[in-house]
C-alpha cells in the first residue's frame, strides 16, 4: 500500500462533515488515477444515497429513468458477498446494454469493479470504482490493488454508518415552503432544470433551496435528502 492510500485511510477516519466525506470520494478517486469513485447505500430505513464522483446529470438521468428497477451491478452485487469485475455481470439483455451505453453518454467508464458490503439490520452498500482502462490494464490494477480496496470499501461503510446514527438521532428543522417545494418537485423525477423552470427561478437558486433543505435533514445529498423527506412525511407525492 502506497503512503498516499495510507494517509488516505487515516484521514476518511476522522471525516465528520457530509462535504468531507464526498471529498474523500474525489480524492480516492485522485489517488488511484481512476475516472471515479462511488459510494452508494441503502440504509436500515430503506433510504437509498451516497457519495461519489458521477456526475449530477447522470444522477439524475438514473433517478428519472428509474434504472434501480434494472441495474446489472446492482442485482449482480447483491446475489454476491465478494468483490465483482463488471466483466463478470450479465450485459446480455436489451435493457442492460441500454443503460450501459446511456452511462457511457454521461461520463461513466467502461470498466468496474464494486465491492459489495452488508451492514446491521439489513444495510446494503456498493463501493464501486470506474474507469476507462482496456481490459489488460483494467485486470491488472484489480489484480494490485483489491485488498486495499476492499479496506477502503469498508472504511467508507463504517464512516456512513455513523452519520446514519447522527442523522437518525437529529430533530429535522421543518423546511419553508420553497424548499418543499423543490424536494417535491426532484422525488416526482424531474430533473434540476425542470424543477427549476417550474418554480420560476433559475439553476443557480435553485441550489440554495435544495442544500438549505438538506443540511435541516441531515442529508448527505440531493438523493438522501428527498428520500429521508419523503421518510418523516416532509413531503408528500
Amino acid at each position: 500500500m502506497t503512503a498516499a492510500l495510507e494517509k488516505f485511510l487515516e484521514y476518511i477516519q476522522h471525516v465528520e462533515t457530509f462535504q468531507q466525506f464526498q471529498s474523500a470520494s474525489e480524492n480516492l478517486r485522485d489517488i488511484l488515477g481512476i475516472k471515479h469513485v462511488v459510494y452508494h447505500w441503502v440504509n436500515s430505513a430503506g433510504e437509498r444515497f451516497g457519495v461519489g464522483t458521477y456526475s449530477s446529470e447522470w444522477v439524475d438521468r438514473y433517478l428519472v429513468k428509474d434504472y434501480l428497477r434494472l441495474d446489472p451491478v446492482l442485482f449482480g452485487c447483491f446475489q454476491r458477498f465478494t468483490p465483482v469485475n463488471w466483466k463478470q455481470l450479465d450485459w446480455s439483455s436489451r435493457s442492460a446494454r441500454t443503460f450501459f451505453l446511456d452511462a457511457l453518454e454521461y461520463g461513466v467508464g467502461s470498466q468496474g469493479f464494486s465491492v459489495p458490503v452488508r451492514g446491521p439490520n439489513g444495510q446494503f452498500a456498493l463501493f464501486t470504482l470506474n474507469d476507462d482502462a482496456t481490459d489488460v490494464q483494467w485486470e491488472k490494477f484489480i489484480q494490485s490493488m483489491e485488498r486495499t480496496l476492499v479496506i477502503c470499501a469498508h472504511e467508507f461503510n463504517k464512516k456512513a454508518l455513523e452519520f446514519e446514527t447522527v442523522g437518525a438521532s437529529a430533530v429535522s428543522q421543518p423546511l419553508s415552503p420553497r424548499e418543499v417545494e423543490a424536494i417535491t418537485c426532484l422525488a416526482k423525477g424531474l430533473s434540476r432544470a425542470q424543477t427549476a423552470q417550474q418554480m420560476g427561478i433559475s439553476e443557480h437558486t435553485l441550489r440554495v433551496y435544495i442544500e438549505a433543505a438538506r443540511h435541516k435533514l441531515g442529508a448527505m445529498n440531493t438523493t438522501h435528502a428527498v428520500a429521508r423527506a419523503l421518510s418523516i412525511g416532509a413531503i408528500i407525492i
